[in-house]
């Protein structure tokens, strides 16, 4: 069976867990956030806004530049599209500092990210899949509501981030401490629920996997590339450039597999895709940020 056809196996009970954690996520995330770090953007916009290009804007087009030339399979097409279309990761801010770059420049790109997710993720996903046949006509097989979408989305990053940002601006010192053990909490849990999830479709991972390998490690290359040159053109400082890199390509690819389970029923190349692209760009964020951690 060919890797289109295919379905990942994933009870509701599991999905609505992992809509949970997502949404925990989030929320720790957002418990280390202070309406100072979108202040301090404003200050100094142009880092942030050409960060945030190459996010929103320029990774969606490469990626639709990189299925024209390599030609996946739909639903492999599909998952690179969805992923490109996800806001930033939450490791992204630790990975920043660990490679000596911006952090406070990560951390307001990460929060605004995430805040245009609520409509750009859907938006992106629904428009740049809609260009291309194959994939179009997976779009119109499921009819696919950029609403129902946005108000998923909305309820697992939106709403916890508000509610993040509150309690911390209220009890900072709680928001400290739970801060820490919450990060750290959730990714394992994301972690535990990628290994459970190809546990139990072990066959159709050792089967499909090399499918997706490359592509997914080409995609993910292609993203850091876009964040650092494209703000190396513009003359941005070199710390800038390592925070925007890594926020470029480390990717929420949890939201991206929730997603894929919502709203097309866990088609197998999208799966993979994002499950390999949440370990993957672990593994790249860490070598590269060692790589600059010894740099000046």
């Amino acid at each position: 069976m060919g890797i289109d056809n295919i379905q990942v196996n994933f009870s509701e009970t599991a999905l609505l867990v992992m809509n949970i954690v997502i949404g925990f996520i989030m929320f720790g995330v957002a418990l280390d956030l202070k309406l100072e770090d979108f202040k301090r953007t404003l200050k100094t916009p142009k880092p942030a806004f050409i960060g945030l290009a190459c996010q929103i804007l320029l990774l969606p087009a490469f990626t639709y530049l990189l299925v024209l030339i390599i030609q996946p399979r739909p639903s492999i097409a599909l998952g690179l599209f969805l992923v490109a279309a996800c806001p930033g990761g939450n490791l992204s801010n630790f990975l920043t500092h660990f490679a000596k770059g911006n952090t406070p420049l990560s951390i307001s790109m990460s929060a605004i990210s995430t805040v245009l997710a609520i409509i750009m993720t859907p938006l992106n996903t629904v428009f740049w899949a809609s260009l291309y046949g194959p994939t179009k006509e997976i779009i119109n097989s499921f009819s696919i509501s950029a609403i129902d979408m946005f108000t998923t989305i909305f309820f697992m990053l939106g709403l916890p981030l508000v509610l993040g940002m509150f309690i911390r601006s209220k009890m900072p010192r709680f928001a400290a401490r739970f801060n820490q053990m919450m990060m750290k909490l959730s990714i394992v849990i994301f972690i535990l629920f990628i290994i459970v999830m190809l546990a139990n479709n072990f066959n159709v991972f050792i089967e499909h996997v090399g499918a997706v390998v490359v592509i997914v490690i080409l995609h993910n290359a292609t993203a850091i590339a876009i964040g650092y040159y494209a703000s190396r053109v513009f003359k941005v400082a070199e710390r800038d450039r390592r925070a925007i890199a890594i926020e470029v390509g480390i990717q929420n690819s949890g939201l991206g597999l929730v997603l894929i389970f919502n709203f097309f029923g866990g088609i197998g190349g999208m799966a993979l895709v994002a499950a390999f692209w949440g370990i993957w760009h672990i593994v790249s964020g860490l070598i590269i940020a060692t790589f600059w951690s010894r740099r000046i």
